[in-house]
């Protein structure tokens, strides 16, 4: 399977871990609604989490849903009404992995496990040091799906996402989700015409890249 490991950038400087703990727990439950994993995304030791996929598109996905929703805890829009506090913003970096992976007691949580999935995806987390995004490793000579493809989407996808500002983050995270522009426009309070600009500057072009690299 995909294997994908997730770990928390500058853990130490979060103000309350506890809040920031929840946060992300909300986001891999938001992630599971839209791609449903091979295994269940949770998290496992320290500020790290983990799960599985069928594929390297829905890997690469669950990615950056998590961050986009990650995003959306931490700014939300104008017209939501949950007057609560509000979790600090979490910065994630992602390794993508492919291989075998062995579970030694499925129950348990974390799952207990190991194997070339999990080490390939420790791989490439590791390879980004301390920088926010995502990379793949996989095994050579597999063929497709080839790391240098995959990464260079992965690279020019989340340098994309840097460039958007909140509320084109939560647009595109709606967008990934399905909601048309008529939904987006009511939830963020603005016209449809300007969620159509927002779309036509950089919103659509990462939805529909995650989309036909789906499709490859």
């Amino acid at each position: 399977m995909f294997t994908v490991i997730g770990d928390v950038v500058g853990s130490r400087a979060l103000k309350d871990r506890a809040r920031a703990q929840r946060a992300i727990m909300d986001a891999l439950s938001s992630a599971a609604e839209r791609i449903r994993p091979v295994q269940r995304l949770e998290p496992t030791f320290g500020d790290e989490i983990q799960g599985g996929f069928e594929t390297v598109a829905d890997a690469t996905l669950a990615t950056l849903l998590i961050q986009l929703e990650l995003h959306r805890l931490a700014f939300p829009s104008q017209t939501d009404t949950d007057a609560g506090p509000r979790p600090e913003l979490v910065v994630m970096r992602f390794g993508i992995g492919n291989g075998d992976v062995r579970v030694f007691e499925l129950e348990s949580q974390p799952i207990r496990q190991d194997g070339p999935g999990w080490h390939a995806a420790r791989e490439a987390i590791d390879s980004l040091g301390k920088k926010s995004g995502a990379r793949y490793v996989g095994p050579a000579g597999a063929g497709w799906p080839e790391p240098a493809a995959v990464n260079a989407f992965l690279v020019a996808r989340d340098g994309l996402v840097d460039t958007l500002n909140h509320r084109q983050r939560r647009m595109l995270l709606s967008a990934l989700h399905g909601q048309p522009q008529k939904a987006v426009a009511a939830r963020e309070g603005i016209s449809e015409s300007a969620v159509s600009q927002a779309f036509a500057r950089g919103v659509s072009a990462v939805r529909d890249a995650q989309d036909l690299f789906g499709k490859a």
